[in-house]
């Protein structure tokens, strides 16, 4: 693959930790495969979004994300602006090392650090969707923030909130699911308003609604089985209005992709959801809690030039 100018966007923290520790091991192999590159490091949430434009500024065409899930929001972040790519020629490679991966459930990306070398090295590049939110941030603020993989608000941001301020020594399935338990016993179904495309409005009192792009989030929940990355659609499921005991006894389907079996399930497909409430309701954004209702999501195909493997 042909590139002037190559970066990597290195969170040593993802992975609790892990990436920092195999760094100059990932990084000797790296040069190895892929050729001379500049590095820079992450410090604090927020850093990989400015350093990734930085990179931009600098004449990178070819940048590779290290992390998780939030680390490579991060980065696309730094690589769009309110109105599209910043620079539609850079293509993103991504190692995962982080706690959840899900995004790379969907598209074929190894989970292996060698292997998705490899992919960077010799595989395609591949034109993906981005769901780009306008929201309200954590200092009430309007601003302007896109996702890979699934924006959701209600319980998931209860959850990534909680996961995103504990431990995630025992691992990414463990996590988010002990803080899928805990969020369920501490948090209530909420009143959300919301519109599909131009269609009526709606009212759900719900547990959660996401918007998906890719299939997974939380660790592995297959919240929206039928959704690809490049199809033009957002997938959006609403996980309505259950009892407790029902929750429970459906959670395994969130696992299997057969959540959409339940009645108080609905799914649906469109380019643009716009969702509010009177109640106090977080967003989760591809792992990240950066703020809150209302919301106005769409779809922008064709954003983001990803390397992948085939298939």
């Amino acid at each position: 693959m042909v590139s002037k100018k190559t970066a990597f966007i290195v969170n040593p923290y993802s992975g609790n930790g892990a990436t920092g520790k195999e760094w100059p091991s990932i990084r000797e192999k790296a040069g190895k495969c892929l050729g001379p590159f500049d590095v820079y490091l992450t410090n604090t949430p927020g850093d990989a979004t400015t350093l990734a434009r930085q990179a931009l500024k600098n004449g990178a065409d070819r940048i590779i994300c290290i992390g998780g899930d939030g680390t490579l929001n991060e980065v696309i972040n730094g690589l769009m602006d309110e109105k599209g790519p910043v620079n539609r020629d850079v293509v993103l490679g991504f190692l995962p090392n982080g706690t959840g991966c899900d995004f790379v459930r969907t598209v074929p990306i190894p989970k292996n650090i060698d292997r998705a070398l490899d992919t960077i090295s010799h595989g395609v590049v591949r034109e993906i969707d981005l769901g780009r939110v306008q929201y309200v941030d954590k200092q009430g603020k309007t601003a302007v923030r896109y996702f890979d993989n699934i924006a959701s608000f209600g319980l998931g941001g209860e959850v990534v909130d909680r996961v995103n301020c504990t431990s995630k020594a025992l691992g990414p399935f463990i996590c988010f699911l002990w803080s899928t338990l805990i969020a369920l016993l501490l948090f209530g179904k909420k009143k959300i308003r919301f519109t599909v495309d131009d269609g009526p409005e709606q009212e759900a009192t719900c547990w959660n609604i996401a918007v998906a792009n890719g299939q997974y989030h939380g660790g592995g929940m297959q919240v929206a089985p039928d959704a690809l990355v490049d199809d033009g659609l957002l997938h959006i499921t609403v996980l309505g209005d259950l009892n407790l005991a029902q929750v429970f006894w459906h959670l395994p389907k969130l696992y299997t992709g057969k959540i959409g079996v339940v009645k108080q399930v609905e799914m649906m497909t469109g380019t643009k959801v716009s969702a509010w409430s009177d109640q106090r309701v977080l967003i989760d954004m591809d792992g990240e809690q950066p703020g809150y209702l209302p919301a106005q999501i769409d779809i922008v195909p064709a954003a983001l030039k990803l390397i992948t493997g085939e298939g």
